[in-house]
């Protein structure tokens, strides 16, 4: 395969994982405002400082309104990382490798930036805030349905799946520092009913809440639920599962083309990063620190995977 196709297949899925974990991310933002509504400005500067996208935001705006953060994580055109930016994005490579694609992932993704164009076309009030995310997390449903049901199991489908795995990766370790450190900056607070509020709020920002219940023996507390969202290899958005998916996808990748690639041995580190751990330790060692040397893993593969798959050829 052509490494601009490789490319064009792996950047079009992390957009589009990249428009549904933003949505995510403004939900846990605006679930926990609710429930502490004392400071509700601290909490949407959270959601922008964990987005990466503070530096953007605060030279455009001198103050961290939900109306404003809403509209520029939406669908600000200002913004390279809004949810209208990123599909834009996305159906721009779907069209650069359309070849590569089966008539139903091309026109799933044609679909959703039709619609999102139409759905974010003005700002959304906060009252139909709910309604409009729960849109997004469904399109992109539709066209990783889409994928899994139509594509051969090839370097093709490997690399979307890379895509959506390292940027998933990379969401979840914000979603939950979100949450933890941005959110709940004192020990002092850990723990207690409010906290444990706060918690279950995480898990139905990522539709964790049920799965939650059947695989945990335990309350909303901060060692179940982190352990669940890092460790738990049987929840598909944890890390533990995006990790021993970009694993198992470069493998295959490798068995393809005959070779391994220096972006092997960047993935099985990141995988030994939380193999064998258990939550304790992770506590130990600084749950922020954890998410940040994982996200930083994150982006050192993906930056290896485009050198050493060409994407720039």
């Amino acid at each position: 395969m052509l490494g601009k196709t490789a490319g064009g297949l792996y950047w079009m899925f992390r957009y589009l994982e990249r428009a549904e974990n933003t949505a995510r991310l403004i939900e846990a933002g605006f679930r926990i405002a609710l429930t502490r509504s004392t400071d509700a400005e601290a909490e949407w500067k959270s959601v922008v400082t964990t987005s990466a996208t503070q530096a953007g935001y605060d030279a455009k705006y001198d103050s961290y309104e939900s109306a404003h953060i809403i509209d520029y994580l939406l669908r600000d055109a200002e913004n390279a990382n809004s949810v209208l930016s990123v599909i834009k994005m996305a159906r721009d490579n779907a069209r650069l490798v359309r070849t590569a694609l089966t008539t139903e992932v091309w026109s799933a993704v044609n679909e959703t930036w039709m619609l999102f164009t139409e759905v974010l076309k003005s700002p959304v009030p906060e009252v139909d805030l709910p309604q409009v995310l729960s849109t997004i997390r469904q399109q992109s449903a539709l066209v990783r349905g889409a994928l899994l049901g139509t594509m051969l199991r090839n370097d093709t489908f490997h690399f979307c799946r890379i895509g959506t795995h390292i940027e998933r990766a990379d969401n979840t370790a914000r979603i939950i520092d979100v949450k933890y450190f941005s959110l709940l900056p004192t020990t002092s607070r850990v723990g207690g009913r409010l906290d444990n509020v706060q918690w279950e709020t995480l898990l139905r920002s990522v539709s964790a809440h049920r799965s939650f219940r059947w695989a945990v023996e335990e309350d909303f507390t901060a060692a179940g639920v982190a352990s669940f969202l890092i460790l738990d290899r049987r929840m598909p958005r944890s890390l533990s599962f995006c990790a021993q998916e970009i694993i198992g996808s470069l493998n295959n990748l490798a068995e393809d083309y005959g070779a391994k690639m220096p972006c092997h041995d960047l993935a099985d580190a990141m995988g030994a990063r939380l193999l064998n751990r258990d939550i304790s330790s992770i506590f130990d060692e600084g749950l922020h620190e954890f998410l940040n040397a994982l996200v930083l893993d994150a982006a050192s593969l993906g930056q290896q995977i485009e050198q050493d798959y060409r994407f720039a050829n």
